[in-house]
Formats: C-alpha cells, sequence, structure tokens
C-alpha cells in the first residue's frame, strides 16, 4: 500500500489556506464569527499559518447545540477558524483515501448525495428480491480513536500531519460521551471504558473520516462476501439479493467484521426483508417502481411551513427569509412520487397578510 510523505507545507501553503477559508465561508457569510475572521482575513491566514508552522496551534472550544431529525442529535460546531483549519488539511489528504472508496458509498462526497443513493437502492431493489438493512449503533460517539488513526496513518507517513490529526481528534475527544452507552467487546479489561472515543458531528473532518473508517466495511462486503448489490450512506447500508438466507449469513459477517471497529449493529433495525415491503433509506421509502416521502418527514414538513405561515402573517419573517428552506424540502420532495402530496399541502397552507422581501 502507498504512503504518502511531505505533506505537510500543502496544508499550511497560504494559497491553500485561502482555498479552505472560501470553502468554510460558503452558506455562512452573513454569521457575525464568518465576517469577523473575514474582515481582518490576511492577518488571521498569516496567524493560522504561523501557528501550524510552529506547531503551535491547539482547537478552541466548541459550541453545542440539539436538532431533531426523528431523534435527538447533538451537533457540536468548531470555531470558525478551526473549521478552516479542518478544510485545509481535507483538501490535502482526502483525495488520498477516496481514490480507494467503493463506488456505492454516497454520503459526503462530490457528486454523490441522498438522492444518487435513492436512485441506487431503487436499482437494487428492481433486481433483488431481498433487502438487508443494516444501521450502526450510536456511531460517531463510538468511533474509536486508536483505531480511527491507525487506519489513518496506514497512508499517511507525514509525522507533521499526524500530529494535526492528534490535535482535531484530542479536541472533540469525550464531546458525545453523553450520547454514549459502553459497548464492551471480546478481549476487553476494564481500561477499555477509558479508550477515547466519539468524533464530533459537524466538522468537516467527522465527515470524511466516518467514510475512512467504514471504508473497512465496505471493502469487506464487496471483496470478502462478493456482494454485487451494496450500498453505504454514513453508518445507513444495505446490501441485496435473491436468496434471503444468504442474507441472514451475511448479516452475521457484517457484525464481526463491524466489532473489529468496535461497532456494533443496531439489532431491531438491522433485519432481512423483501424488497416488496419497501426500504426506508436517506428520508424516502422506496420500492422498485416508485418512491414515497418517509410520513414523519411529510408531518415535520407541514407543522415547519405552518410555523412559517403564522410568523409570516405577523409579519416576523419575510418570504424571501423562508423561501430557501421551503424550495430546498420542495426539491428533495421531487425525487419521490409526490406531485399531489404537494399541490395538497400547498392548498391547505396560504400566505398572505405578511411582507414579501
Amino acid at each position: 500500500m502507498k504512503t504518502y510523505k511531505n505533506l505537510y507545507p500543502q496544508i499550511y501553503a497560504f494559497d491553500n489556506l485561502y482555498q479552505a477559508f472560501r470553502e468554510a465561508r460558503k452558506g455562512k457569510r452573513s454569521k457575525p464569527e464568518v465576517a469577523a475572521f473575514e474582515y481582518h482575513l490576511e492577518p488571521e491566514l498569516w496567524q493560522l499559518q504561523q501557528e501550524l508552522q510552529e506547531h503551535t496551534y491547539q482547537p478552541g472550544p466548541y459550541h453545542h447545540f440539539y436538532i431533531i431529525e426523528r431523534k435527538k442529535r447533538k451537533i457540536s460546531a468548531a470555531p470558525f477558524r478551526d473549521r478552516v483549519v479542518h478544510h485545509a488539511l481535507c483538501r490535502v489528504i482526502q483525495p488520498i483515501f477516496e481514490a480507494r472508496f467503493i463506488h456505492d458509498s454516497y454520503a459526503c462526497r462530490v457528486g454523490k448525495g441522498t438522492h444518487r443513493a435513492a436512485d441506487r437502492a431503487q436499482e437494487f431493489a428492481r433486481r433483488n428480491a431481498y433487502c438487508l438493512k443494516g444501521d450502526v449503533q450510536q456511531f460517531f460517539p463510538s468511533i474509536d480513536h486508536a483505531l480511527l488513526r491507525e487506519i489513518l496513518a496506514r497512508r499517511i507517513a507525514d509525522t507533521e500531519v499526524l500530529w494535526l490529526i492528534d490535535q482535531i481528534l484530542h479536541s472533540g475527544a469525550g464531546v458525545l460521551d453523553s450520547e454514549y452507552t459502553m459497548q464492551w467487546f471480546p478481549g476487553d479489561d476494564l481500561w477499555a471504558g477509558l479508550r477515547p472515543r466519539g468524533l464530533p458531528i459537524g466538522n468537516l473532518t467527522s465527515q470524511f473520516w466516518a467514510n475512512t473508517y467504514l471504508d473497512r466495511l465496505d471493502q469487506f462486503v464487496k471483496r470478502e462476501l462478493k456482494c454485487a448489490a451494496y450500498l453505504r450512506y454514513a453508518d445507513d447500508f444495505l446490501l441485496f439479493h435473491a436468496d434471503k438466507a444468504v442474507l441472514h449469513g451475511w448479516r452475521e459477517a457484517v457484525i464481526a467484521c463491524l466489532a473489529e471497529l468496535r461497532l456494533k449493529l443496531h439489532e431491531r433495525k438491522s433485519v432481512v426483508f423483501p424488497t416488496a415491503d419497501g426500504i426506508d433509506f436517506v428520508g424516502y421509502r422506496i420500492f422498485a417502481d416508485h418512491r414515497r416521502l418517509r410520513k414523519d418527514n411529510v408531518r415535520a414538513f407541514a407543522h415547519r411551513l405552518r410555523t412559517f405561515r403564522d410568523a409570516y402573517r405577523r409579519g416576523e419573517v419575510t418570504l424571501s427569509a423562508i423561501q430557501p428552506s421551503i424550495q430546498s424540502w420542495i426539491a428533495h420532495a421531487a425525487h419521490a412520487d409526490t406531485y399531489r402530496l404537494r399541490e395538497r399541502l400547498f392548498a391547505e397552507v396560504t400566505f398572505s397578510g405578511g411582507v414579501r422581501s
């Protein structure tokens, strides 16, 4: 396996930091923290460059908040200057690992995403009678730092890059401890409970490292199980086959593979079933010849739409402020058979009496 050295100067190169700033800024220019950084852009970037060169860089504290998307999730947002460093690091090392990723890994990758994942799942459903749906239990809180660093170090032989990776890993250690229930594996002793674990949901590095961590599973399913119809989006994955007995056997093999990564399947959610029943995946209920939006997605949007309408009528928001959220949902819904659903929703909830811009 090829290893890479002399990468660190590429990370702290001023042009790389500038491009990293531009990427980190996308969609966030109006935020005070981002605006302040941009106002003093050159001094900020020179300061970052110096800290990286001299190995004095230290990540700042995270800002934590919760979102509810089917379930409650803790999001940990790094300071903006740290997000610039995350982008600078990923710009250099991510292509090294991307070259090895399987085609059918769809989360947080250029040219992939939920809609292409749904298309691929539907394609596999047309050709196979059964599906094994896998869901990793407490995935981001469970990611083991020592194992992740070992995986990264197999390709990255630059000690300075590994130093920077360590800074980012250590800054996020423990931020998801409240979301984690200790899992024990064969051979563990009492010290296993003290192993640093968890990647903050919200970091660019966390999304990239999650794909890198689960690439072991992807390679195992494709190369050792020889599963021709497999895809993964983050910690949700699907295996397809004409014979459900084969899938039950593969389920046990997947459990053993994940245990090597100190991960466990969510037992209740990881089942074998006929594809004719529909596949709950990336926000859709997917069938061989059509797909629907998940019911909880429709209920949540209907509630959000009524909230927008009421706020608009009170003059608290403008149409231009709420339009991006509505258009985003419409774009997502349009990838399912939802034309009449959309007509009904927007017929029931009309906007009048507010401020348009």
